[in-house]
C-alpha cells in the first residue's frame, strides 16, 4: 500500500480525481483543482442525493438531507421576498442549531453573504459587527438577541431591516417591531435560487480580532470554501489509501452512516467550512450538542450516536480525555480525531489513544479564518513521528517562510509563515489598508512564526506578538489593553498569555495603577467583562505601582513581562 504522501500524489496527478493544475486567480498564478464545483449552491444541491439519511441531530430533532434542502430553499425564497439579493449581508448571532445551518445554506445559495457573529460577544461588539458588515437581516437566538434588544428598540442600526428570533416569541425578547419569529422566513416549498454566482463572490464574513483595535471581517469566497471542501475530501481519501490507514470497520459498523460530532462554533471556519459544508457533501450525520460544551454530554453523545469522527480544538479534547468519568462511556466507535487551533503535543496524542481505543487517525491541522480553514494537515504515521508539526500543505496551498525581503527562506530557517492558494481570503471587509498589509503579491502574511523542515513539514514556533490562543479562540491583546486604559484608575496596561495545560494559554493583565488610586483584581475583571466577551477577560491580574517596561519609541517590552529577554528593566526606564 502507498504512504499518505504517495496517495496524495496519485489522487492529484493528471487524470486523477483531484488533478491539480495552475490558473491565474485575481492576477495571481496559483494551484487549483482542475475539476471543481462552481459555488456552494452546487454543494447544497447534492444534499438531495442523500435522501432520508439524517443530516443534523440536535437534541430530539432530526432533519434529513432531503428535508433540509427543501427547508433551505424555502428560507432562501423568504429572504428574497424581503429584498435580500446577491451580495447582501445576512448575519447570524446564535448558538449552534439547525436554524444557524439553514440560514447559512439559504444565504449562500441565494448569492448573499452570511455574516457569522461571535456568539460570545457583548453588546458593543455585536453592534459593531452588524454595522461594519452592513447586514440587512439578523437571525438570532433569544439569549444573544437579548444583548442588543434594548438598543434595537431605541432605533439603533437603522440599516438592519429585520431580525428573526429562532427560539422565542418576539414579545419575549423585545427589540421593537423589527423582530419576527424565524418561522416567518420559511416561505414553504420553493425552487432553488437561480441568481448567477461567481467563484470569487463573497460567501461568508467571519470576524477575527486584529492587533490594531476592532475585529476585521475576513471574507471567504465560494472558490475558497469549495477548495477547502475538496482539500478535506482528498485528505480523507488519501488517508484511507495509505499504508497506515485504519483497519476495516467491524461488522457492526460496516455500511452504516458516518457520524460526526460538531462541537466547534459555527461562527468559526472549523465549525462551518470544515464541518457543516464537508458533512453535507459527504452524507455525514452531524451531531450538535445542545447548550454549552460539557465533557460528560460529549461522551454520552459519542456512545449513543456511535460517533466516528470528532474534529475540534485541542482544548475540548483535553477536557474529555482528562475527565474522571471518561472510562464509564463506550467510545469505541470513534475512528478519527482531528485537532485544529494549536500544535497537538505528543502527550495529547497519547491521551487520545487512551480514551478512544479504536482511533487510527489522529490528525492536526493549521489554518486561519483568513485561509478559509485548513492550510496544512498532519495525519497518519506522520502524527506519531512529528507530533510537534502541523503537517504539510494541502495540494492547492503553497507555504513559504518569509526571508524578510519578500522571498522564501531555506528549510530550517525561522520566519513569518506565508500562505498562497484559492483558499486565501480576497481581503477584509471594507478595510483595504488592512488587506494590503496582510496580502502582498498574493501571499497571506499570517503573523505566525515558524519553519519548514527538509520534507516540507511546517512547525509553528511563535505567533503574532500580540495574540493569545485561548481554547482555540484568538485573543488580541491590544483590544483588551485599549479597554483597560479607559478605566480612570489605570495608568497603563499590558496583556500577555500565560501557559495553561488544557486551554493552551490564559489571559493575564499587568496593570499600572494610577497614582493615588485604589484598584482590585475584581475591579479590573469586571471592567473588561462589561465591554468584551468572557474569553477576553483576564484570568490573572497583576497590579503594580511602577511603570511598565517600554523602549525608547514607547513600545511595550512584553518579553520582560513574560520573564524572558536580554534587555534589563533598568534600561527601559
Amino acid at each position: 500500500m502507498p504512504t499518505y504522501a504517495e496517495a496524495v500524489a496519485t489522487l492529484t496527478a493528471p487524470g486523477g480525481p483531484f488533478e491539480v493544475t495552475t490558473e491565474e486567480v485575481d492576477g495571481v498564478e496559483m494551484k487549483v483543482y482542475a475539476s471543481r464545483l462552481g459555488s456552494l449552491r452546487d454543494v447544497l444541491a447534492m444534499a438531495e442525493g442523500h435522501g432520508d439519511a439524517t443530516y443534523i441531530a440536535h437534541g430530539d430533532e432530526r432533519i434529513s438531507f432531503a428535508d433540509f434542502k427543501a427547508r433551505a430553499d424555502g428560507i432562501a425564497a423568504g429572504l428574497a421576498a424581503r429584498g435580500v439579493g446577491h451580495g447582501d449581508r445576512v448575519a447570524v448571532l446564535a448558538a449552534n442549531s439547525p436554524e444557524w445551518a439553514l440560514t447559512f445554506w439559504a444565504t449562500v445559495s441565494l448569492g448573499a453573504v452570511l455574516v457569522g457573529l461571535n456568539g460570545w460577544w457583548k453588546t458593543d461588539e455585536v453592534l459593531y459587527g452588524l454595522e461594519d458588515s452592513g447586514s440587512r437581516v439578523l437571525v438570532a437566538d433569544a439569549k444573544r438577541l437579548g444583548r442588543i434588544s434594548d438598543v434595537l428598540a431605541e432605533g439603533a442600526l437603522p440599516d438592519l431591516e429585520a431580525v428573526f428570533v429562532t427560539d422565542a416569541a418576539p414579545a419575549e425578547v423585545g427589540g421593537g417591531d423589527r423582530v419576527h419569529p424565524f418561522a416567518e422566513l420559511d416561505a414553504g416549498p420553493a425552487d432553488a435560487p437561480t441568481t448567477p454566482i461567481a467563484e470569487g463572490d463573497p460567501a461568508v464574513i467571519f470576524y477575527t480580532s486584529g492587533t490594531t483595535g476592532r475585529p476585521k471581517g475576513a471574507i471567504s469566497t465560494h472558490r475558497g470554501m469549495v477548495a477547502n471542501l475538496q482539500n478535506t475530501v482528498m485528505n480523507t481519501m488519501a488517508g484511507a489509501m495509505a499504508d497506515d490507514a485504519p483497519p476495516p470497520l467491524g461488522a457492526e459498523d460496516a455500511g452504516g452512516q458516518t457520524v460526526g460530532l460538531l462541537t466547534s462554533p459555527l461562527f468559526h471556519v472549523a465549525g462551518c467550512h470544515s464541518n457543516l459544508v464537508v458533512s453535507l457533501l459527504g452524507g455525514v450525520r452531524i451531531v450538535m450538542p445542545v447548550g454549552r460544551f460539557d465533557p460528560v454530554e460529549v461522551l454520552r453523545l459519542i456512545e449513543e450516536e456511535r460517533v466516528k469522527i470528532w474534529a475540534t480544538v485541542p482544548t475540548m479534547v483535553w477536557r474529555v480525555c482528562e475527565h474522571p468519568d471518561r472510562h464509564d462511556f463506550d467510545t469505541s466507535s470513534v475512528r478519527t480525531m482531528a485537532f485544529g487551533g494549536s500544535p497537538s503535543a505528543g502527550e495529547l496524542q497519547r491521551k487520545v489513544r487512551e480514551t478512544f481505543p479504536n482511533v487510527r487517525s489522529a490528525s492536526n491541522a493549521y489554518g486561519l479564518t483568513e485561509s478559509s480553514s485548513v492550510a496544512t494537515v498532519l495525519t497518519g504515521s506522520d502524527a506519531l513521528e512529528r507530533p510537534e508539526s502541523v503537517g504539510r500543505p494541502m495540494p492547492v496551498v503553497d507555504v513559504r517562510i518569509d526571508d524578510g525581503a519578500g522571498g522564501a527562506a531555506p528549510p530550517g530557517t525561522t520566519g513569518e509563515v506565508c500562505l498562497r492558494g484559492p483558499i486565501i481570503m480576497p481581503g477584509y471587509w471594507g478595510k483595504p489598508e488592512a488587506t494590503a498589509e496582510a496580502i502582498r503579491d498574493g501571499w497571506l502574511h499570517t503573523g505566525d512564526v515558524g519553519h519548514l523542515d527538509e520534507d516540507g513539514f511546517l512547525y509553528i514556533t511563535d505567533r503574532a506578538k500580540d495574540m493569545i490562543i485561548r481554547g482555540g479562540e484568538n485573543v488580541y491583546c491590544v483590544e483588551i489593553e485599549e479597554r483597560l486604559v479607559q478605566h480612570p484608575d489605570v495608568a497603563d496596561a499590558a496583556v500577555i498569555g500565560v501557559p495553561h495545560p488544557s486551554l493552551g494559554e490564559e489571559v493575564k493583565a499587568v496593570v499600572q495603577v494610577a497614582s493615588g488610586a485604589s484598584l482590585t483584581e475584581d475591579d479590573v475583571q469586571r471592567w473588561v467583562a462589561e465591554a468584551l466577551a468572557g474569553f477576553k477577560v483576564p484570568t490573572y491580574v497583576e497590579l503594580r505601582d511602577e511603570r511598565l517596561p517600554r523602549n525608547a519609541s514607547g513600545k511595550l517590552l512584553k518579553n520582560l513581562l513574560r520573564g524572558s529577554g536580554d534587555v534589563s528593566l533598568a534600561e527601559t526606564l
